[in-house]
Order: structure tokens, then C-alpha cells, then sequence
């Protein structure tokens, strides 16, 4: 066959998770179609027609590769030549130990290199019926905010009820509008990470009585009616708990939200270094011009006005100019473990592929990553030929694992047996042997060898990643010459 008689991939979705999918298809040479429905359909929180744009936080997390599992994610897609890292390490600003980016910068290049790229076509135009069997090759990567025909008509043929949770924003504030004589730039421990200088967020502190009267505040605030998100009542509202609005967070408890996002740990105030804060809100850089900042943790449901009133109060953002208030959105996921087989096709109709979110992983990154593996998976099937899953004990590998069967099959009464998770080292198999002792023969306690643990993770993953991609002759297209030459 040749290279021309080589049938597309199509691919419905061009966020972070279908982005990737086709850039790794096509850099292996095959075609792709990618289907995206924006400007012709908007979402509830996207803004703009651009490709992989991010609605909500501007952080890729943790890129520390040693002692952080999402960080090792990040070099383990690096080095499958992924273009969502590509675009962020070029789009990154400062954000202490974090990778975090320039959202338009990042956005405008991955919709670049995507069509730009000669064997890519980007379609608009909303998809709203499962695709045809004579499409072949399809990945679905619609993510949290897959339209409503398309979601019937794959719970229609799937026979699940879709599961669904719900995702907050966090505000987003001019620069110029913080007060810093109350305010200060500072890291959490003054660590400094990836274009970073240790002072990389901008950090407003509370007292004992201006904590309370927020949190009290929080608490009587008005929400906007959970009807808009098909939820019969706010208190049944499914959420993720990585991403909890804070007046959630408030309604836990009066000290959730200082244990939580706004814990006073690792920071000294400049202005009054002997006097302890009994809070502290963080904001971190949003654009690489460094104009705005967004509320570290502060994604909310509060209406606009309660919103402006309530944040104000917060020492430092008296005068808060917002660029972007906080919004929410809902998520929808599969039930994976049931619908998809390993190599993320449905069950019922082996020619589609999920990834991304709605696969149920939960985060950037892991919806990328997702997006990178189905996008493997397709592109060996488009030559006819096999490709095993990385292995279980990389990041990669036990994020799958996690979607196609890492759930509990009988779950303690109350709870449910697979839900949205992010990367982390309780989805790795256990070492074969734990860390007890450092290089020097002292034994290892508590901390240290906790983080000792994390590192021999880390590093058997990085090995075993090395070990799978060695064997070029069956894996002809993970050779990074391969992939440079595309």
C-alpha cells in the first residue's frame, strides 16, 4: 500500500487531548482529519476558535521529573515528542516549581503547528452524531465539554447514563491592580522553578478576623442556580475534588480553605516579617507580559457581583481589577473500565477511540497524555501494525491503567467504582523493594524516605519508558529521527 492509500485518522475535538492525538498520528506519517466545532458552535467557556485554548487554570503543575508524578509525565511525553509540552516549554512564564504558560501564546502555538502541518486538515463544524463506520479510524476527544447530541448519542448506544461532575474557574486579575504594599512576590519556600526566581506569585495575606469575616462572607454569598448545569440541587452537585469551588470548600469547614489553597506555609510577608499571617491568598502570572494573574485555587460558582464584592475584601486586591471572573462548567466522563477496551476503543464499535478527559482522567496534562497514547494506538492501526501500552510502572502506563481497569470492581457501599483522577504515584505498582536507606547507608525516615520512594518511582519509570522505546525495528516510529524527519 502506498503512503497515499493510507486511510485517515479522523479525530472529533481539537482541544489538549485531540490536539496531541493528531500531531502524534501525523508525524508518523498518516493523515489526519480534525473535526472542531468551534467558532461554529461555542462552548459555555471557551472565548475563541483556537485549538488546545485553556479554560481554566494556566498551569501544567509540577514539572519536577524526580519526586512529583505529573513532572515525570511531563518528561515522559517530551520525550514521545509531544507537541502540547513543545508549546507549553515555549510558552511558559514564571510560576516557582510549576510549568505554567502564556495561555494565547500557548494556544495560538499548537494551533499553528497543527495547521501548518501537511498531512493535518482541520474541519469546523460540530459533530453531533457518533461517526460512521466509514470514516474509519476515529478518536472522540470532545473532553468535559462534549456537545449534547453527540453525549446522547453515545450514551444511546452505550446504554450508560453519562457520569458527570462539575468544573470550576478561577478569576483572573490585572496586574496593576494589587496593592504590593501589602502584598508580595514569594515562591512557598522560595523555590524556583522553570524560568522562575523563587518569587514567582504574588501573595495576599489575612488575619485571624479578616479570614473569618471572608470565610463568613463565602458563606452567605449567592450562587448562580444550579439548574444552569442540569444539576437537580446544589448540595448533590457532583464536583471533583481536585477542583472544588472554594465557597465548597467553605462550606466543609471554617479552616478548609487555610489547609487548603490558602494555607500560610513557606512564606514570610516583607511588609511585617515577624507577624505571622493567619491566611494567605496566592496569585500566579496568567500571560507571559506578566499583566495578569489568576486566584490560585479560587475557582468559584459565586455571581459575578458577589464575586467582585467578596474578593475585594482580600488585603492587597481592595481596588482588584478582574480580567476574568469565575465561572463553572460541566465535565462528562465514561464509565472507561466497562466501555473501553486497552487500547481505548469502544467495546461496542472497535473503530472508535476515546481520550482525554472524557476518558476520565482529570487535568491537563493527563487529557494530553491521554491523547498521545490513543494517537500511538491509531497511528500503528492505520499501518496495520501492533504497538504495546507503555509499561505499568511509567506514568503513562499507569494512567492508562487507571482508565481501562484501574478501578475498584466492588466498591465500599457509598461510593463509586471508577472516578476522574489525576497522575499520581498511587496509580504506579509498588517497587519491588522499598527505600530504607540513602546512598550513605543512613537509614531513611518519615520525609526523607518518602521522597527517596518517589525518586526510585520516577526513576524505574524513566527506564522501563527506555526499555520500551529501544526496539526500533518492530517500533519503527517512536525513533526520534523518525519523528524529526516528519
Amino acid at each position: 500500500m502506498t503512503e497515499s492509500e493510507f486511510p485517515p485518522v479522523h479525530i472529533v475535538g481539537g482541544g489538549l487531548a485531540g490536539a496531541e492525538a493528531a500531531w502524534q498520528i501525523a508525524t508518523r506519517g498518516t493523515a489526519v482529519v480534525l473535526h472542531e466545532m468551534r467558532p461554529q458552535r461555542m462552548t459555555e467557556a471557551h472565548r475563541s476558535d483556537a485549538l488546545a485554548e485553556l479554560v481554566c487554570s494556566n498551569s501544567f503543575r509540577s514539572d519536577d521529573a524526580q519526586s512529583n508524578a505529573v513532572g515525570l509525565l511531563h518528561a515522559e511525553m517530551r520525550r514521545l515528542g509531544s507537541l502540547i509540552l513543545r508549546s507549553a516549554d515555549a510558552s511558559q512564564v514564571p510560576a516557582g516549581g510549576a510549568l505554567a504558560v502564556d495561555r494565547d501564546g500557548f494556544a495560538s502555538a499548537v494551533t499553528t503547528a497543527l495547521s501548518t502541518h501537511p498531512k493535518i486538515t482541520i474541519v469546523r463544524g460540530e459533530v453531533t452524531e457518533l461517526p460512521p463506520q466509514a470514516w474509519g479510524s476515529v478518536i472522540i476527544a470532545t473532553g468535559p465539554l462534549t456537545s449534547a447530541p453527540l453525549a446522547r448519542a453515545i450514551t444511546a448506544l452505550t446504554g450508560e447514563e453519562a457520569l458527570a461532575f462539575f468544573d470550576a474557574i478561577a478569576p483572573i486579575v490585572h496586574r496593576s491592580s494589587i496593592d504590593l504594599s501589602q502584598a508580595w512576590f514569594q515562591s512557598r519556600y522560595d523555590k524556583a522553578g522553570p524560568g522562575g526566581s523563587g518569587a514567582d506569585y504574588i501573595n495576599c495575606p489575612l488575619t485571624r478576623e479578616q479570614y473569618q469575616s471572608f470565610v463568613a462572607a463565602l458563606l452567605e454569598a449567592d450562587i448562580h442556580p444550579a439548574k444552569d448545569f442540569d444539576s437537580p440541587t446544589q448540595a448533590d452537585t457532583p464536583y471533583f475534588d481536585g477542583c472544588l469551588p472554594i465557597e465548597v470548600m467553605a462550606r466543609r469547614g471554617p479552616e478548609t480553605l487555610r489547609h487548603g489553597p490558602m494555607k500560610p506555609v513557606g512564606l514570610t510577608n516583607p511588609h511585617s516579617p515577624t507577624v505571622k499571617p493567619y491566611a494567605i491568598l496566592q496569585l500566579r502570572q496568567d500571560n507571559r507580559l506578566g499583566t495578569l494573574y489568576n486566584m490560585v485555587g479560587f475557582q468559584t460558582r459565586l455571581r459575578h457581583g458577589e464575586q467582585s464584592r467578596i474578593f475585594r475584601s482580600i488585603p492587597g486586591l481592595e481596588k482588584a481589577e478582574f480580567a476574568r471572573l469565575g465561572g463553572l462548567h460541566r465535565n462528562t466522563f465514561l464509565n472507561a473500565p466497562r466501555l473501553l477496551d486497552g487500547q481505548l476503543r469502544l467495546r461496542q464499535r472497535q473503530h472508535l477511540r476515546f481520550a482525554g478527559q472524557i476518558t476520565g482522567c482529570e487535568g491537563y496534562v493527563e487529557s494530553a497524555a491521554i491523547g498521545l497514547i490513543a494517537g500511538l494506538f491509531a497511528a500503528y492501526e492505520a499501518r496495520n501494525r501492533e504497538i504495546k501500552a507503555p509499561p505499568a510502572t511509567t506514568a503513562l502506563g499507569a494512567l492508562l491503567g487507571h482508565i481501562t481497569g484501574g478501578h475498584l470492581e466492588t466498591p465500599t457501599p457509598g461510593t463509586r467504582s471508577f472516578q476522574p483522577m489525576n497522575v499520581n504515584f498511587g496509580l504506579f505498582p509498588p517497587l519491588e523493594s522499598d527505600v530504607l536507606r540513602a546512598a550513605d547507608g543512613k537509614r531513611l525516615r518519615g520525609n526523607a524516605r518518602a521522597i527517596a520512594r518517589k525518586h526510585a518511582l520516577s526513576a524505574r519509570a524513566l527506564r522501563d519508558l527506555e526499555l520500551w522505546l529501544s526496539d526500533c525495528e518492530t517500533l519503527p516510529w517512536l525513533c526520534p529521527d523518525m519523528i524529526s524527519r516528519n
